[in-house]
């Protein structure tokens, strides 16, 4: 049985969904789920997701958990939050999720980052220590390297 090609989103939903990242963006330390998104913005879980995913190219909930990730990165450089303490405050709920999901994203455990990152990047301006420290996937990361 082979599935149907997916068919690309439509500019109504390309409207929601933008909608949808732009709330993940924003509120990404809050408590998000996927129906609680996909409810705001008038569409089911399922369909959200398959949009999401063609459009943007990871699921919703990866996307949520990269956001929380760079900017637990950033809080982890200044240095004065524990990775506990760092954990909770991007939104996370399970610091074993956190560490694991950190790992994955950054190549590193969240206690060694703030190790080595602690003061590297004084003097750098946030904005563009965003874009130096931004977390590459794993599958990404070996894809960048081939090139």
């Amino acid at each position: 049985m082979t599935r149907p090609p997916a068919v690309p989103p439509s500019l109504r939903d390309l409207v929601r969904l933008r909608r949808v990242r732009d709330r993940i963006d924003r509120d990404y330390a809050q408590p998000l789920n996927v129906e609680a998104l996909a409810h705001s913005v008038n569409m089911s879980a399922g369909h959200l997701s398959r949009q999401f995913r063609l459009a943007y190219g990871e699921s919703p909930y990866s996307y949520l958990m990269t956001r929380r990730i760079e900017r637990a990165m950033a809080l982890l450089r200044l240095g004065q939050l524990s990775v506990t303490e760092v954990c909770f405050e991007v939104g996370c709920s399970s610091l074993g999720t956190f560490s694991t999901r950190f790992t994955e994203l950054v190549g590193m455990p969240p206690s060694t980052y703030r190790h080595q990152a602690k003061g590297g990047m004084a003097g750098i301006p946030p904005c563009i220590a965003k874009q130096v420290t931004r977390p590459i996937r794993n599958r990404e990361a070996t894809r960048s390297l081939r090139q």
